[in-house]
């Protein structure tokens, strides 16, 4: 079987791929960039001898994608593929089959539309395709390796095969039995909903923010991969310099920022997992918020704040319904953060901010007389917080 590329991509479905992307707010959009490719397996065979054209198929997302701190599109995933040309083989010529990829379906049955197409997770192979913008990969029966280019071919399907020319010579069929591996390329941006937080970088996690690509940029200057100034945004010049990067470096080749190149760089990715998704931080904020509340009526102080007069209070008491009360405040402007800020450092360091506030709950509550209801309630809080910092046990 052979990976051939043979016309043009379209980059300008790139834009019509966020124009249409479905309506999410913005504080849990999340893009996966375009040119991101994603590692998938087939889950029943493929052969050109049967395949027709306008048949689908079904892939299952190998690898978990993560962009920045967040998972989104989970291990298990499923995306569609759709047979565009099929040729059968025969005695003077091989068969061929062109696919592409129309459709994302998640772990929790929601699905989107993608416009994807076949590459190939080979370094060597994955240089000549970036080579020529202006072409297609096709399964060719009988070979391996890439071969010479093919260009100009049309879209409709006796153009496609058709400029495979005598590539076609050998007389096999494709053959793919299922649980052949396939990388399938974004053609534009998918916009997705983030579906909670990254535990830690790995190697799958995609790099986006400003910051991190202006690091990307200033180590691949100092490896003489980038030439441009250091601006921070995933421009052209950025992405074919991390795809020489990778090429060189046999990493899979994908132009993007992802964990592998970011550790051959040599860039720190520690801040990308101390975020909590909307849903957590919003859990955090109610909890806290009730133990508040909790804590007032076992001082036995009033709505109104009066205290009673014939109990004995202490400074740890107090203390704590100040720490308490902090938190809880913290808490709720942390969840805003979370929900409506787009920056992505930012909210970071709030989270380190809210764990400085719950250090300080930890502190009052060893010098205050507490019920173990309050104690047990703090455990649960402390426990969702150790998703911002897993040291905070």
């Amino acid at each position: 079987m052979k990976l051939h590329r043979t016309f043009a991509r379209g980059r300008a479905l790139a834009l019509l791929g966020l124009i249409a992307a479905p309506a999410v707010s913005a504080q849990t959009r999340v893009v996966v960039p375009e040119g991101t490719v994603i590692i998938v397996r087939t889950t029943t065979a493929l052969e050109s001898s049967t395949a027709r054209q306008g048949q689908t198929f079904e892939t299952v997302v190998a690898d978990t994608v993560r962009v920045d701190n967040f998972t989104v599109i989970p291990a298990g995933s499923r995306i569609r593929g759709v047979v565009v040309a099929a040729q059968a083989a025969t005695r003077q010529q091989s068969g061929a089959i062109d696919v592409r990829f129309d459709r994302l379906t998640l772990p929790n049955g929601s699905s989107v539309a993608l416009s994807g197409r076949l590459t190939s997770t080979d370094a060597a192979e994955r240089r000549q395709i970036e080579s020529d913008p202006n072409a297609r990969v096709v399964l060719v029966g009988g070979r391996t390796g890439v071969g010479a280019a093919i260009a100009g071919a049309t879209g409709n399907t006796s153009g496609i095969l058709g400029a495979l020319g005598g590539l076609l010579s050998q007389g096999s069929d494709v053959r793919l039995p299922a649980g052949t591996p396939l990388a399938v390329q974004l053609e534009s941006g998918l916009v997705l909903t983030r579906t909670g937080t990254s535990r830690a970088p790995d190697a799958f996690t995609i790099y986006t923010s400003p910051a991190m690509i202006r690091a990307a940029q200033q180590a691949l200057a100092r490896e003489n991969y980038y030439r441009g100034a250091i601006t921070g945004e995933f421009d052209a010049a950025t992405h074919n310099a991390l795809f020489e990067f990778q090429v060189d470096r046999g990493i899979i080749a994908t132009g993007n920022l992802d964990g592998r190149t970011a550790q051959a760089l040599g860039l720190s990715t520690s801040a990308a997992v101390a975020v909590l998704s909307a849903d957590e931080a919003s859990l955090v904020r109610r909890g806290a918020s009730a133990l508040v509340l909790r804590e007032r009526q076992d001082l036995l102080i009033s709505t109104a704040g009066r205290l009673d007069t014939r109990r004995l209070y202490t400074e740890g008491d107090v203390e704590l319904l100040f720490a308490l009360s902090a938190f809880a405040d913290n808490s709720a402007l942390y969840e805003q953060l979370v929900r409506v800020s787009g920056n992505v450092e930012g909210v970071v360091l709030a989270g380190r901010s809210l764990i400085a506030s719950a250090r300080r709950v930890d502190a009052a509550l060893q010098r205050a007389r507490t019920t173990s209801q309050v104690q047990n309630a703090w455990a649960s809080i402390r426990a969702q917080l150790a998703e911002l910092d897993p040291t905070y046990r």
